[in-house]
């Protein structure tokens, strides 16, 4: 992949740093998204707790895939 490997020769810089906080917020929404769809219509939980959870694991999920980020 001809573009990872134009962005890897970059060094470290804005376009490396970009790329790692959108793999962050993607990770993130992902991970609030499957928790969300989980709670409320696998598991039958009202809308308030499903929105709480969701937003409780993504930040949890922000916060893991930046400290692995940061290895």
């Amino acid at each position: 992949m001809m573009g990872d490997r134009a962005l890897q020769t970059a060094g470290p810089g804005r376009v490396g740093a970009m790329r790692n906080w959108r793999y962050i917020a993607l990770h993130a929404a992902a991970a609030a998204a499957f928790i969300f769809l989980l709670q409320r219509y696998a598991l039958n939980a009202t809308l308030e707790s499903s929105l709480l959870w969701a937003l409780t694991l993504g930040v949890c999920a922000a916060g893991l895939a930046y400290s692995q980020s940061n290895r």
